[in-house]
């Protein structure tokens, strides 16, 4: 990749996540508080509202190749 490519890349931003991909990681999420809690798995409802209370915040530049980063950060949790 050459220099100029990667200057454009980096203005352009980073390519939209394909809606394939997006809903992937979220029933990951979802699977993954499943296990947490498990009072969540026969509750769809109340799995859905952990899930948005969730904060997923973009670290830029943290990620292999200058790529964004999520970050799950759960409600409550001092790190």
């Amino acid at each position: 990749m050459s220099f100029l490519d990667r200057l454009w890349q980096k203005l352009s931003g980073d390519p939209p996540l394909h809606p394939i991909d997006r809903q992937m990681a979220k029933r990951w999420v979802k699977e993954r508080l499943k296990k947490m809690y498990p009072e969540l798995k026969d509750n769809p409802r109340a799995l859905e509202e952990a899930y948005q209370s969730l904060s997923l915040e973009a670290r830029p530049g943290a990620g292999e190749g200058g790529e964004a980063m999520y970050e799950v950060i759960l409600p409550g949790r001092l790190d």
